[in-house]
C-alpha cells in the first residue's frame, strides 16, 4: 500500500525516476480497486459510473508513474505515447516495463535504488 500511496502523493509528476516496484505495485492496487468497484458497481446498478470516477481520478497519477518509469530505463516519457497502437504497442511498452532500472544516474535523475531503504 505504500507504493500506491506514493505515487497518489506525486499526483501530477512527470520527472524523475519510478522503480519496477512502485510501477507494479500502484498498478497491482489499482486492478484490484477497480474489479472491486466492478463488483459495486454491478451490484448497485450505478451503471459504472463508481468505476469510472475512480478511473477518472488515477488517471494522472498513473501517466505520472509510467512516465517515470520510462525515465528510470532510461527512456523519455514520450514512449507512453506507443502504447495508443493497438497490441503491438501494449506488448512494447511492459517489456519496457520489466526491464531493470539503469543503474546509474542519467539524465532524469540518480537512481531511486541507491536512496530508498523500504
Amino acid at each position: 500500500m505504500y507504493w500506491y500511496i506514493e505515487v497518489l502523493k506525486k499526483y501530477v509528476v512527470f520527472s524523475g525516476r519510478a522503480r519496477r516496484k512502485e510501477y507494479w505495485m500502484f498498478t497491482l492496487i489499482s486492478t484490484i480497486i477497480t474489479v472491486a468497484l466492478a463488483f459495486i458497481d454491478d451490484s448497485s446498478g450505478t451503471d459504472g459510473l463508481i468505476g469510472l470516477a475512480y478511473t477518472l481520478a488515477v488517471f494522472l497519477p498513473s501517466l505520472g508513474v509510467a512516465v517515470r518509469r520510462l525515465h528510470d530505463t532510461d527512456r523519455t516519457g514520450w514512449w507512453v505515447l506507443i502504447g495508443l497502437i493497438p497490441l503491438v504497442g501494449l506488448i512494447v511498452l511492459i517489456i519496457f516495463f520489466v526491464q531493470d532500472s539503469n543503474p546509474e544516474e542519467n539524465a532524469y535523475g540518480p537512481n531511486p535504488k541507491s536512496n530508498l531503504v523500504v
